[in-house]
């Protein structure tokens, strides 16, 4: 197997590292062994101040997920996403409609106030299947 960090351009680092450790459960990833902050780890590096917003990292607290970075870039997002994440939080569908339905929304109701935005919902012949999702600079995502 070989590791793998899934990266997001951005055009804020900090805040989708934010987002997303919230929408995943997941946590700001720590410094390199060695030193105890990232800010001694930038100055030993000689990274200009004026760079130390230029990228995020966040990790699963668990180690199963892998890492993800976030990386400013100066252009904007400009189409759909070829690859989004799915959050799974329903159970699938052989857990019962009304617990199914009540999951995703409560994620969702979780994501609206830290940026996302509904863009769909999603419906299947027994009722609610998912919601997609924008983050908030505009990356697609549902929660199924």
């Amino acid at each position: 197997m070989v590791p793998i960090t899934m990266t997001f351009d951005c055009a804020d680092a900090r805040a989708q590292a934010a987002f997303w450790a919230v929408a995943l459960g997941y946590e700001e990833a720590p410094p390199p062994t060695g030193w105890d902050t990232w800010e001694s780890w930038l100055r030993d590096h000689e990274v200009p101040e004026d760079e130390w917003d230029d990228g995020a990292s966040i990790r699963d607290p668990d180690g199963v997920g892998p890492s993800i970075g976030f990386l400013r870039v100066p252009e904007p997002k400009t189409a759909k996403n070829r690859l989004h994440l799915d959050l799974q939080v329903a159970g699938g569908r052989h857990v019962a409609q009304a617990e199914r339905e009540g999951a995703i929304r409560a994620k969702v109701e979780q994501l609206l106030p830290l940026g996302a935005t509904v863009l769909h919902e999603a419906f299947g012949p027994r009722g609610l299947d998912h919601v997609v999702l924008a983050d908030p600079e505009g990356n697609e995502l549902c929660v199924v």
